[in-house]
């Protein structure tokens, strides 16, 4: 099981070299304040000093560090082979294949990385150094040293530097493949300590935290770490270990690391004999290979799964932004004959990508033609913008001037055209809402259905204006065509339509049945030739003299005085009442500000607006019919069939090749990206394969 640990660093390598963070590997990482003795403890495991030194903040960017365990006789063969002085080194990634022998080098450049990236202040940044340690005498791990918890900004640091610094350390043991470290120092309470507060929201069971002590030798006279160590003030499940740090004095003295270690084991001895075994920094440096290799082979499924789904998601990424192009003039047809056959798919209904959150393409058109335009129709009222007064006065300007015995025909036609002609608004507007979605059709076809035309932004152009140009010179004829639809219905009138026939005839049994009933009703005294030809008559017998079918005085008198059941009131404007004692001008003649209707009146209205309404209808119905049609001939159906020849002639040319699959910017950058990480999946799944083919898992 050994062998995991240098099985994840190299996938740390693989990742690394594509500058790739979207697999989590298993790592320790190291958690706590300022001074609380972090890079002391990582200089412990190293053996070496690798670290920057100093008051306050001084590790302000992370560092990933991984420590590979060679044997000896494989660094001496190593360090001849590469012409390397010396059993152990170190290399950063940024430096690519440079080694570094002398670690006061390694430090130097810990501290130059850092100010390039987080300047000369005091500020923090997220990107990491990745620094690689090849020694002997080292444990195989993977460590990660963040900056120190702090609580109030020093010098130019900026405000929020507590927040920031928080945000970054939840980031990373926030990873559920990582161990915390969690370090507090002796010679504080550990009830307060800031390392365990934040590994305890982001791991409530403590399952992946390792409590370190560190200062064991700075506490006050008389008091020990005893009840700490053995966990009776906090437990902690997978443990607390005790080590001691070198103070400043000894670092300033150039003390050996392994000098300290010796004088560590010593104090342990004398100070905590029983717990001497279980503490230090060897100890720690075992448990923590331990741990992590038993962390490892529990995420190995989990990290295998994502990379297997990674590596799909990046292939498919691969394939939407397509191969360099070799063959210009071939690939253009074929991007030009892909997106003219997916337009025609979308409006079909048959294309791969189906718009699952609203309608679109045909659909849509379909839903414009019959919910739409559909409803806009049937809401027209048939007697819409016509009143009484319009009709009656129709009837009246086509009698001329000789009174009517019948309703005149030419009041009809004059009537329904104007009503018919109201229905010509709402047929544009469905032309113009389907010409809209054919529009938002070449945008739906670009975003899901041929992203290869994303390579291209010129070609995808290109393309947006020649079907955009080919729909707006059909707009035009559609919108002639649609008008010359209601324009045919105006021209002719057709009263010997069977529908309108139908409902003449029960019209007018309707009004015999109306006039029988009032038959009926009338007294026996009053004959009824009178009732038939007159019964509109009203008043006492002294006012028949003005009831003269001649006097036009009694006629409107009549009117006025008349039972509200025979007849219906009319509104007329008052004009000025003539002088006593000036000439009567006939037009100034005072007319009642209202009057009823008389029975014909109101009979021959009715039967006016009910012919109106009978005939709209059936010119609705055509209209409803037809429209749709004309659209799909002139308009939808006309796109689909001359699209693909259409982008062939205008785009299809020798001197537009180079120009039109002219790629992005970013293209040829995305798809090297993408290669390159595609690479390290697999060869991702390469190593983790070796690993079940040892049985390492």
């Amino acid at each position: 099981m050994e062998a995991l640990i240098p099985v994840i660093n190299k996938l740390q390598d693989v990742f690394n070299t594509v500058g790739a963070d979207v697999i989590h590997l298993p790592q320790i990482v190291v958690v706590g304040t300022q001074s609380s003795g972090k890079s002391s403890v990582l200089e412990s495991l190293v053996g070496r000093d690798i670290l920057p030194r100093g008051t306050g903040i001084v590790t302000r960017r992370p560092l990933i560090l991984q420590l590979v365990h060679i044997d000896s006789e494989d660094s001496k063969k190593t360090s001849e082979e590469n012409g390397i002085d010396g059993e152990e080194w170190g290399k950063f990634l940024h430096t690519k294949n440079k080694t570094y022998t002398d670690f006061e080098d390694i430090r130097q450049e810990v501290v130059a990385e850092t100010e390039r990236i987080s300047g000369i202040n005091k500020g923090i940044s997220e990107e990491p150094i990745h620094l690689k340690i090849f020694s002997p005498h080292v444990v195989n791990l993977t460590l990660v040293d963040l900056p120190g918890i702090t609580k109030l900004p020093v010098g130019d640091q900026p405000k929020d530097i507590e927040l920031q610094i928080k945000d970054l350390i939840f980031k990373y043991i926030s990873n559920p493949n990582s161990i915390i470290l969690a370090v507090t120092a002796a010679n504080t309470d550990m009830a307060t300590s800031e390392a365990l507060k934040v590994a305890r929201e982001v791991d409530p069971d403590g399952r992946r935290t390792l409590a370190v002590v560190t200062k064991l030798d700075l506490m006050d006279a008389g008091t020990d770490a005893m009840d700490v160590l053995m966990g009776r003030v906090i437990p902690i499940k997978l443990g607390i270990i005790g080590v001691v740090n070198r103070s400043q004095l000894d670092i300033n003295q150039k003390k050996l690391v392994a000098d300290a270690a010796r004088d560590e084991y010593t104090f342990l001895q004398k100070k905590y004999p029983s717990l001497a075994n279980r503490n230090g920094t060897k100890y720690l440096a075992r448990t923590l290979n331990r741990l992590l290799m038993h962390h490892i082979r529990d995420c190995l499924p989990e990290l295998k799964t994502r990379i297997n789904v990674l590596a799909a998601q990046y292939q498919s990424l691969l394939n939407s932004y397509g191969e360099p192009v070799d063959d210009k003039s071939s690939t253009l047809l074929q991007l030009i004959t892909k997106f003219a056959a997916e337009y025609c798919h979308t409006i079909e209904g048959t294309a791969k990508y189906i718009e699952t959150t609203e309608l679109c393409g045909g659909a849509r058109i379909c839903y414009i033609f019959h919910e739409t335009f559909g409803r806009t129709l049937e809401s027209v009222d048939p007697l819409g913008n016509l009143t009484t007064i319009d009709v009656l006065t129709a009837i009246r300007n086509a009698t001329g001037p000789r009174p009517a015995l019948f309703v005149p025909e030419i009041s009809f036609e004059l009537l329904v055209k104007r009503q018919v002609k109201r229905l010509e608004e709402p047929s544009l507007r469905c032309v113009e809402l389907v010409h809209e979605e054919m529009q938002r059709i070449i945008q739906h076809c670009s975003n899901y259905s041929t992203q290869e035309l994303l390579r291209f932004p010129k070609l995808h152009d290109a393309i947006v204006e020649v079907v955009t140009s080919l729909l707006r010179k059909r707009l035009p004829v559609t919108n002639e065509m649609v008008h010359n639809l209601v324009a045919i219905e105006l021209a002719y009138i057709n009263t010997k339509h069977p529908d309108f026939a139908d409902a003449c005839g029960i019209m007018n049994n309707n009004i015999e049945e109306q006039r029988r009933n009032r038959m009926r009703e009338l007294p026996s005294a009053v004959p009824r030739d009178k009732a038939a030809a007159g019964g509109a008559q009203s008043g006492s017998a002294g006012d028949q003299p003005e009831s003269g079918t001649g006097n036009w005085r009694g006629m409107l008198k009549k009117g006025e005085d008349g039972p509200a059941g025979d007849r219906a009131m009319l509104q007329y404007p008052h004009p000025a009442s003539p002088q006593r004692g000036h000439a009567v001008n006939l037009l100034d003649v005072p007319v009642p500000v209202s009057r009823r209707l008389s029975a014909r009146e109101q009979r021959d209205c009715e039967v006016i607006e009910r012919l109106i309404k009978s005939y709209f209808l059936i010119v609705r119905k055509n209209i409803q019919d037809s429209v749709p049609k004309a659209v799909m001939h002139f308009l939808v159906n006309h796109v689909k069939d001359c699209l693909q020849s259409e982008l062939v002639g205008q785009l299809y040319k020798a001197g537009l090749l180079d120009d039109l699959l002219t790629e992005s910017e970013d293209m040829a950058q995305r798809r090297n990206e993408a290669a390159d990480m595609l690479k390290a999946l697999q060869k991702a799944t390469q190593v983790i394969a070796e690993i079940r083919e040892t049985h390492l898992w």
